[in-house]
């Protein structure tokens, strides 16, 4: 009864090839279905055969902090100019630095490259600064008569947990009482009132009773007062050179084409203590905020500077949130807060979710300027690809040509696993352009012509041990069967070997090489899926055929070509009913 049993194991391993045919062939017909489906029908080209925009940035540090400029600062800047753009999901963009003082950002053609391009060199130097002055954005030096400086509040502006109800009005300040208020406020730059400016007696309407304020009080003072916001050369030089330790003055668009100027104490939080930020819709309020959330040091930060203004009268009670030089929002403060805090004002949909993009990733350490905007075009990156095509296509034909000359009949087998394997390669890149980000470039191309040796490198294992099999005196079906576990093996270890190969080049790589990295790694897995599910399957089919079955000379498998001495074993036709038909 124990022979029996054994001649049923092969044959009933080979009963069943149609189970995998069948698994794989819907998977295919899935992938095929939804590529289609999503109307991504061809993969995403990279800048290097699509075209694109390439930016080159130049580094500028800070008065007096020249030294910022280097290597340390200039690779954290490329992180985070990377992160940025890919998490708008513009993969494949390059950026590199050039040089000591330059990076150049290469953002492939696509539909946020618009987006990409406005946030590559955003500096996101976010502070936290208290309100010390606030003003129209117009200039006050020469008022005309009647005419009073009324502050314009900002809209709908506030913490979160702060009191949900309106704002008080800021006060009034007229061209001849600002003079007095700046230099009050100035001597105190902290929203903490000290005993001298709480014991101040209040003005009497006499100039000569203000203090003569110090130099650099009355420059910034001049520097307030004249300060027009709706120009915009003046807004975008209104707090440059400044130290996050100083006052300076902003100015902040109210509503659009609505601007109001401010006068700010030295920074309390800035940008590194924000650990999260996105932009999300409020549903109560029907707008679009962004709510940021502090780290542990950034908490107890903003717990001391909130507890301080809300304790003060309107406007010294109200804090800043100042985005590279420009007022984002000032809400006003009526509680202590501590771990998070929301942004709101004039935001879309977008504007709320780049500036939540921007602040999660972080603060540029250095000011970027933008010296060039470049068009790529396709004309060198279409040339190449069709040389790695055409490569590719002769290595190819070589391998073809050598499977057909030294495997005959077993060649056809090849042939339709390669077809399987570049129809399911296809597919993949087609889906995951959209779904990942994935993009195809020169070194993905390569990776992909690589990936033709390593799957005919698994047929060459799987006919050959099957080979070996005839030259021991056994028919092809037992053959096929027993030469199966250990070719199955083999091709999982070499495969293994060079996925980890492809995951560890992935890892510890960056832009282009990244390509050639995934695509190896992708069409190794799918070398694993058509070797179990394609070509053993149908081995075992063609097996049963007496054109295969017989050992035709034509076939790959004549037992004569192969050395294998007639008689062929008896004894492996009791285990094998088959042997007993043949013979």
């Amino acid at each position: 009864m124990a022979a029996p049993k054994k001649g049923r194991g092969p044959a009933g391993g080979q009963s069943r090839p149609g189970r995998a045919l069948a698994l794989i062939l819907i998977a295919m017909v899935a992938l095929t279905g939804g590529m289609f489906w999503s109307g991504h029908t061809t993969p995403r080209l990279g800048i290097d055969l699509a075209g694109g925009t390439s930016i080159t940035l130049k580094a500028k540090a800070e008065p007096g902090q020249e030294s910022a400029v280097n290597e340390t600062n200039m690779n954290t800047a490329v992180g985070i100019i990377e992160r940025r753009v890919n998490g708008l999901g513009v993969s494949e963009a390059e950026v590199q630095t050039q040089g000591a003082e330059n990076i150049v950002v290469n953002i492939p053609r696509g539909t946020n490259e618009k987006q990409a391009r406005e946030q590559v060199g955003t500096t996101a130097q976010l502070y936290f600064r208290p309100v010390l002055a606030v003003t129209n954005g117009a200039p006050a030096a020469t008022p005309s008569a009647g005419t009073s400086g009324s502050p314009t509040p900002k809209p709908s502006s506030s913490a979160s947990g702060a009191t949900a109800g309106e704002k008080s009005a800021t006060p009034t300040a007229t061209a001849s009482t600002q003079g007095r208020a700046l230099t009050e406020a100035l001597k105190a730059p902290s929203p903490t009132p000290t005993a001298s400016s709480s014991a101040k007696p209040k003005a009497t309407g006499t100039p000569q009773a203000t203090p003569k304020p110090d130099p650099a009080t009355a420059a910034l003072q001049q520097k307030f007062t004249a300060l027009n916001c709706l120009d915009p050369k003046q807004r975008a030089a209104a707090g440059q050179g400044v130290k996050a330790t100083e006052p300076t003055v902003a100015c902040g668009e109210d509503s659009p084409g609505v601007w109001s100027k401010y006068l700010l104490g030295p920074a309390e939080v800035n940008g590194k203590d924000v650990d999260d930020a996105k932009g999300v819709l409020d549903p109560q309020r029907g707008m679009w905020i962004v709510t940021m959330n502090f780290t542990d040091a950034g908490s107890k930060k903003f717990q001391s500077i909130t507890s301080k203004l809300s304790q003060q009268a309107d406007p010294q009670n109200r804090f800043a949130i100042v985005l590279d030089g420009d007022v984002v929002s000032a809400p006003s403060v009526r509680q202590t807060l501590s771990a998070s805090a929301e942004i709101s004002g004039n935001f879309n949909q977008q504007s709320a979710q780049d500036l939540g993009n921007i602040l999660s990733y972080g603060a540029l350490p250095l000011t970027f300027q933008t010296q060039s905007v470049d068009t790529v075009t396709a004309a060198l990156g279409g040339d190449q690809l069709q040389a790695g095509l055409i490569a590719g296509a002769i290595g190819l034909g070589l391998v073809i040509i050598y499977l057909v000359v030294y495997y005959r009949g077993l060649s056809l087998i090849a042939i339709l696993s390669l077809a399987v394997s570049a129809l399911l390669t296809y597919v993949l890149m087609a889906l995951l352009g959209p779904a990942i980000g994935f993009a195809l470039n020169l070194p993905a191309v390569c990776g992909a012509i690589v990936a033709i040796g390593i799957t005919a490198d698994s047929f060459i294992v799987y006919f050959e041990r099957i080979r070996d099999e005839l030259r021991e005196g056994r028919t092809l079906r037992p053959a096929v069967e027993r030469a199966w576990p250990r070719a199955r093996r083999t091709i999982l270890v070499s495969d293994f070997v060079s996925f980890l190969a492809a995951a560890v080049l992935f890892i510890v790589t960056v832009g282009k090489v990244q390509g050639f990295a995934f695509t190896l790694g992708l069409t190794t897995l799918l070398d694993i899926v058509v070797v179990f599910l394609f070509t053993k399957p149908v081995m075992t089919l063609l097996a049963r055929t007496k054109f295969f079955g017989n050992g035709h000379k034509w076939s790959g498998l004549d037992p004569k070509r192969l050395g294998a001495k007639p008689p062929l074993r008896r004894t492996r036709r009791a285990h094998a009913p088959v042997d007993a038909k043949e013979a």
